[in-house]
């Protein structure tokens, strides 16, 4: 199976897929998780210039391009083989992030984004994607480190991500897109939004809960 947390910047992605990854572990599940982007040569190297690079003017369609790039080569050589090898695969985020960063957010044109990215992932997407909601003001306050490149780009453009992906889910049937897509309420405690992520996912995969 193959499982995407998604969600504007602080809303607690990492921490969700961290709890997520233990509880199918102890499930007996073997579990692989990936950055989108990163965790390939290119991918890392892309990663660098995208996060980091603050020194760099990136337009929205370069930036399209290059998360384009760095997505096609972590399908190829790490999601497509794990999920080949039976592991649960889960992303710290996929290719709604481009539709909502640089499509939404960016007045770009995310229908074909969405078209583009599905063209280079062969087909590919999650099966389950879940969407941390939270407000910036909120998830920005939780943040205790440095702001990256995107991160920096200011509070405007992080409120219209937010309204990207909400339109996103509203949008999903609209788009058919494959897979399924839950929104969830990262205002809570960790803990809440762990065990809602896990409730809807023995809901859409009970197999996954068997010890």
């Amino acid at each position: 199976m193959f499982i995407a947390v998604d969600g504007g910047d602080g809303a607690g992605k990492s921490a969700q897929i961290a709890r997520l990854a233990h509880w199918l572990q102890t499930r007996g599940r073997r579990v692989a998780f990936f950055r989108d982007p990163g965790d390939t040569p290119l991918g890392d190297a892309l990663r660098e210039i995208l996060l980091a690079r603050k020194d760099l003017a990136i337009c929205p369609e370069s930036e399209t391009a290059l998360f384009m790039a760095a997505r096609a080569q972590l399908v190829r050589d790490k999601i497509r083989p794990a999920l080949a090898d039976g592991q649960v695969v889960l992303v710290d985020r996929f290719l709604l992030s481009t539709v909502v960063y640089q499509g939404y957010a960016a007045d770009g044109d995310a229908e074909s984004i969405w078209r583009l990215g599905t063209r280079l992932t062969g087909g590919l997407l999650p099966d389950v994607t879940f969407v941390l909601d939270c407000p910036v003001d909120v998830a920005f306050g939780r943040m205790n480190r440095g702001r990256d490149r995107i991160e920096s780009k200011g509070t405007d453009f992080h409120r219209r991500v937010r309204d990207g992906f909400l339109r996103a889910v509203d949008d999903w049937e609209r788009f058919a897109v494959p897979g399924k897509v839950f929104l969830v309420d990262a205002t809570q405690t960790p803990e809440e939004v762990s065990a809602k992520i896990i409730e809807r996912l023995q809901e859409e995969a009970p197999s996954l809960a068997d010890a």
